[in-house]
């Protein structure tokens, strides 16, 4: 088979791109005063752009395919005897190119240089394993790079002087009718740019069309900025979810292990999405087995949650210094079992901390303030450690620490079945006949939630009378006010950046 004819077209396409490139046949200059004429006139301009292609890799068809609609554009409209103007730009700002630095730096680190990488997830830690992904030399590798070059691109700033000119060089070659004098990158290594992007944002502030300041947003610690969309291998579209965190004064005598903190004001705090429901406490829930801390806060004070939400709070200013706390105690669940609190608005002087095995450690605090009047899982799990002595046994949890306490009615629902005690109407209904009865749990929950929310109106407290949804935001602001909750947020999904880190929430200054 012959290739002549492809081989004289393809010597043919260099011979005429070199001749673009000697005349500079793309090169467009404003007009001097004296050149002025109708060939220079506004409506025998064309001008097109093309969204700055990302350069961590190098281009492929789809960059292809979407470039021929400006290339296409443009060629048309200077047959048609116009000025025609096409810059072009290499986007390198955000955090795929630093992330994918810091990859290949922690396989050289972890596996040596070449890497060894290991070829099955059994011989990945549990860590590496779940926030790794893909490995980055292997990727290097598929782009035809030596091991040598590979190991540059552990510096971020590699990137910006590898794949640049090879992106200019295949659109040249593509044939783009670009003015390339007018070519750039992004970031503040071109300070030109740099300072074009701080001057529109400059502008708009004193325009009063942005602001800067500090907000809730989703926050990459390993990368110590806020993780946006394209910054995320998983977990696009999550954002921030508040909470109310409810703090329940530990009374002492405190059990052995809290013993170290004795004297200090010390709170289990749990973060719910209904403040407004705490005038129906009843206990506290704990999980036996799962793994808690005790961390100092600013103001003095010290919180018992887990380490996940700890690692949260430090980036919402709960603790001295941003994004760092010290761990006072290490235990978990059943170490404070039984422990009597003080928690705000119930008509109980003393609740105490009782088991409940379904806590995840995923989302929350780990621990979780229980109201059975009007929450279905907390009325099945009161009832089922009321009903089993065996199950307190185990849990070393004393008969007056939950046979006393019953179900508060605290809101009405006007017109309804459900009464003033939704949740053990809606277990009734649903006959709800333990903890374990996820499914029927879950119809019962839809039911209370809804119909308490947009029809419930409180029989008890400062808002008697008034409806539930009128009144959700003055009860959560009573006990913030009261100093008896504190606004956390934390993100509504579990979130992974590009550098492989789990995201928190943090409250940062942000435009």
């Amino acid at each position: 088979m012959s290739f002549a004819k492809r081989d004289y077209l393809l010597e043919r396409e260099r011979e005429v791109q070199d001749m673009w490139d000697r005349e500079a046949i793309f090169q467009m200059d404003s007009p001097k005063e004296e050149e002025k004429d109708d060939y220079f006139s506004h409506k025998n301009k064309y001008f097109v752009t093309f969204p700055y292609p990302y350069m961590n890799g190098r281009l492929h068809l789809g960059h292809t395919y979407s470039i021929t609609k400006a290339e296409f554009a443009v060629g048309y409209q200077r047959l048609k005897g116009k000025r025609c103007l096409f810059p072009f730009a290499f986007h390198c700002t955000g955090m795929p190119i630093k992330a994918c630095a810091d990859k290949l730096k922690r396989e050289m680190e972890e596996f040596g240089f070449p890497p060894q990488l290991p070829l099955t997830s059994a011989q990945l830690s549990e860590e590496e394993e779940g926030h790794q992904g893909t490995f980055q030399w292997p990727i290097m590798r598929s782009l035809g790079i030596s091991d040598e070059e590979i190991k540059k691109f552990a510096e971020p700033l590699h990137w910006l002087e590898y794949f640049p000119p090879l992106a200019k060089q295949d659109l040249k070659r593509l044939g783009l009718k670009v003015d390339w004098r007018r070519s750039f990158i992004t970031t503040n290594t071109n300070p030109y740019y740099d300072s074009f992007v701080r001057w529109q944002f400059l502008t708009l502030k004193d325009r009063g069309k942005i602001m800067f300041g500090k907000r809730y947003t989703i926050f990459s610690p390993r990368d110590n900025q806020p993780s946006m969309d394209h910054d995320r291998a998983s977990g696009e579209g999550v954002g921030p979810q508040e909470y109310t965190l409810i703090k329940m004064k530990a009374l002492e005598p405190f059990p052995e292990k809290l013993r170290p903190l004795s004297g200090r004001p010390v709170y289990l705090v749990a973060a719910t999405l209904r403040p407004e429901t705490m005038y129906g406490q009843t206990n506290c829930w704990v999980r036996p087995d799962m793994k808690y801390v005790a961390f100092p806060t600013a103001k003095g004070e010290v919180f018992l949650c887990s380490k996940r939400a700890a690692r949260n709070m430090a980036f919402q200013g709960f603790t001295q210094e941003f994004g760092k706390f010290q761990v006072l105690l290490s235990l978990v669940g059943q170490d404070i079992m039984g422990l009597g609190l003080h928690a705000p608005l119930t008509s109980y002087d003393v609740i105490y901390t009782l088991p409940m095995l379904t806590i995840k450690d995923d989302k929350g605090t780990g621990v979780v303030t229980s109201v059975p009047s009007d929450a279905p899982d907390d009325y099945a799990a009161l009832r089922d450690i009321q009903r089993k002595k065996n199950m307190r046994e185990k849990y070393g949890v004393k008969d007056e620490m939950v046979l006393p306490f019953q179900p508060i009615p605290i809101i009405e629902i006007p017109g309804s079945e459900l009464g003033t005690l939704s949740a053990v109407k809606a277990c009734e209904m649903m006959k709800v006949t333990s903890q374990n009865d996820k499914d029927k749990l879950e119809k019962a929950k839809e039911l209370t939630y809804q119909k308490g929310f947009y029809e419930g109106v409180f029989i008890v407290g400062e808002h008697k009378g008034a409806r539930v949804q009128d009144a959700k935001k003055k009860v959560q602001q009573l006990m913030v006010n009261n100093g008896e909750a504190v606004l956390y947020q934390e993100p509504e999904k579990t979130v992974i950046s590009r550098s492989g880190d789990q995201c928190v929430v943090a409250l940062c200054d942000q435009w």
